[in-house]
Order: C-alpha cells, then sequence, then structure tokens
C-alpha cells in the first residue's frame, strides 16, 4: 500500500471547500461550504459539518479516506479551514471573550519581541487547538449503512461508524480542558500542553530554554484564564431489543460527545450516531483490573433523533381475525407465560408471577412506607430472568 501525501491531500480539501456549489431554485450557484465559511469568520456559526456526499461529487476516493482515517482526515479540514478563515473575513468581529482578548494580546507581546527580519508566523508557537474558535464534524455518506452495535468490533478502529440505538443514560454537561495554559514562577514564560484525552497528567517542571539553561527549576502554574475548555458529556446507549440474540442480553456502548452535539438525546431516545470508533487506555485504579488494557468508545459527530417507525406503532392498531383467535384460546394465559424469556427451560411458576405483576393488580401508591417485590435465587436460570 502506498503511503499518501497529506500534503496534496490538503490541498483537495482546500479546493473542495472553495469550489463546492450546488444550483438553487432560480439556477444560481450556492458556495455552501464557503457561505459556512464566511458564517464562522464573523463568529455568526459555530460547528460545520462536512457532508460526504458532497465530498463523493467531487472524489469519491478521498471519501473512502475519510472513513477509513477519520481522525487524521478531521484534522486536515480542521487545518484547511483555520488557513481559509482569514481570506472570507469581510470584518472585524466585535463580540470577544476572555479567550480572544487572551490570544490578541499574545500575539501582539510576540510581534512586538520579535526581531524586524525573522519571518516566522507568530501562530507556530501556539497549539492549532488553542487558535481555533469553530468545531468541524463529518456527516456519514449514504452508502454508510447502519451497523448493530455488537458488530462494531477492532477492524472498526478510527473508522467513520453509524450506529443505531436507545439511550439509556447521559451525563450532565461539563467543561472539558483542550488546552492547558502554565505560567513559570521563574522565567515567566508560557507553556502550552494539548489535551486528548478526559484526562491528563498536568506539567510541573517549566520546559524553556532560559530555566533549562540557568537550572532555576521553575515550576508551572495552570492558568485557567488562558485555557481552552469545551463542552463535555458522556452517553451510554443499547441496542434495540430486535437486535438482540435469543439468549443475550443487549450489548452498550459509550459515546463521548462534545461541543455543538451535547444536548440533543435525552434518555429514552432512539437516535443514530455517526461518530469514529476509538480506544481510550483505562486510567487510574482501573489499570489494576485484569483484562483488556484499553476502553473503547464512539467519539459522536452527529446525532440524529428516529422517530418510531410505521411498523412499530401497527401494534397500537386495531386487532386482526387472527389475533383475536389467538386470543379466545384457552391456553392464551400458558403462551404469554411461556413467552417470557423463551431461551429458560421451565420455571412456568416464576414466569406466571411476572406475567401477572406486569398485567393484573391496582395501582397503589402508598404514602408512608416502600414497597417493593424482588423474585431472586442465586445461580439458578431464574436470575436471568431480569429484563421484564
Amino acid at each position: 500500500m502506498a503511503l499518501k501525501d497529506y500534503a496534496l491531500e490538503k490541498e483537495k480539501v482546500k479546493k473542495f471547500l472553495q469550489e463546492f456549489y450546488q444550483d438553487d431554485e432560480f439556477g444560481k450557484k450556492q458556495f455552501k461550504y464557503g457561505n459556512q465559511l464566511v458564517r464562522l469568520a464573523h463568529r455568526e456559526q459555530v460547528a460545520m459539518y462536512i457532508d460526504l456526499d458532497d465530498v463523493a461529487e467531487e472524489d469519491p476516493e478521498l471519501v473512502d479516506s475519510i472513513c477509513e482515517n477519520t481522525k487524521r482526515y478531521a484534522r486536515l479540514f480542521a487545518d484547511s479551514v483555520q488557513e481559509l478563515l482569514p481570506q472570507y473575513k469581510e470584518r472585524e468581529v466585535v463580540n470577544k471573550d476572555v479567550l480572544d482578548v487572551y490570544i490578541e494580546h499574545r500575539l501582539m507581546m510576540e510581534q512586538r519581541s520579535r526581531d524586524p527580519g525573522a519571518a516566522r508566523s507568530p501562530q507556530n508557537q501556539y497549539p492549532p487547538e488553542l487558535m481555533r474558535r469553530f468545531e468541524l464534524y463529518f456527516q456519514g455518506p449514504s452508502s454508510n449503512k447502519p451497523r448493530v452495535i455488537r458488530e462494531v468490533r477492532a477492524d472498526s478502529v478510527g473508522k467513520l461508524v453509524t450506529v443505531r440505538g436507545i439511550v439509556t443514560r447521559v451525563s450532565e454537561v461539563k467543561p472539558r480542558m483542550v488546552v492547558a495554559t502554565y505560567t513559570c514562577d521563574q522565567c515567566g514564560a508560557e507553556t502550552y500542553q494539548p489535551i486528548q484525552s478526559p484526562t491528563f497528567m498536568p506539567l510541573i517542571m517549566c520546559p524553556s530554554q532560559e530555566c533549562q539553561t540557568n537550572r532555576s527549576g521553575g515550576r508551572l502554574y495552570l492558568q485557567t484564564r488562558g485555557s481552552k475548555f469545551i463542552k463535555f458529556q458522556e452517553m451510554k446507549m443499547q441496542e434495540h431489543s430486535d437486535q438482540v440474540p435469543v439468549g443475550n442480553i443487549p450489548r452498550s456502548i459509550t459515546v463521548l460527545v462534545e461541543g455543538e452535539n451535547t444536548r440533543i438525546a435525552q434518555p429514552g431516545d432512539h437516535i443514530s450516531v455517526t461518530g469514529i470508533f476509538l480506544p481510550i487506555l483505562r486510567s487510574g485504579f482501573r489499570q489494576v483490573v485484569q483484562g483488556l488494557l484499553s476502553e473503547t468508545y464512539l467519539e459522536a459527530h452527529r446525532i440524529v433523533k428516529m422517530s418510531k417507525s410505521e411498523d412499530d406503532e401497527s401494534g397500537s392498531g386495531e386487532l386482526s381475525k387472527e389475533e383475536l383467535r389467538q386470543i379466545a384460546e384457552e391456553d392464551f394465559y400458558e403462551k404469554l407465560a411461556a413467552s417470557i424469556a423463551p431461551e429458560i427451560y421451565g420455571h412456568e411458576d416464576v414466569k406466571k408471577a411476572l406475567l401477572l405483576l406486569l398485567v393484573g393488580g391496582v395501582d397503589q401508591s402508598p404514602l408512608d412506607e416502600y414497597e417493593e417485590l424482588n423474585v431472586w435465587q442465586v445461580n439458578t436460570a431464574r436470575t436471568r430472568i431480569t429484563f421484564v
């Protein structure tokens, strides 16, 4: 397999962002991503979604490369957008936050202290994650069919996949540090630490040339105002009941959501998630547990809520003649009980008890005490009847 020239790939990305257009109803050219670049430059838009179906119209091979190595191409697209933004900036941005003022001040100080004959760009000193004030996500191609969660395996690591399921748990939206900024107490130099994972080890000793030469042993202190944060949310998604083979339990996957994709889904929502399947090294006391060295998660790029299909809602209509005939049979009670956990043989009494608890009785709401009924016996098949 020949090595890819990523400089050439970056030029393809820039050409696509600048030249891709669609004809509107009046036959005029509408530069879809050029208009988004204008809004990004003026801070009127935060997230930019790249539709891979649009990329397929220009370069189908580029789409295959993006789906196979999504993390690398997401960085290429982000760098290309960052380089193109000054060309689409028509006016100065009035609304500036603390980080804008901080970056502007640092660039001004860098230009003043730099030699007049030096041609080095001051932006090269700062990590691109700190200078970037937008988010970039991919929208999967229509040819990329949704997968079942249990079919997302090791061969999908690093690739763009689409899975469907139901949300079982959603955490609160919290700030996640993207770039940590430190200041040395001896030389006053600033150090930047890009963070790519939910956990990181803070820097302690100053790595500047002045402290290394003088051996002053300067210590770094975190500057919260100069650091960059992004919205972060963790979500658990479980596969649908119709996707679970008989005798198995539903599988779930961890989805990490960032930026503008947060607060889209709530527990109980049926969603379709397009993202990158990635491993993450265990940290803390979880390293002591025997087993795999790393865990897997899905880095969400696009979350779409799914409404119930017509097949799911067909059960709420009128009963058919065949269903009425089955209800009229004498052994209907036994059939309903046998339909509970059919992979477990026997235990008809337990299944009938669970059936009666589901459909029978009168609702009672005691005010002074809390009552519950537990059916449990260790090391028997009864303990597996837990999904009711």
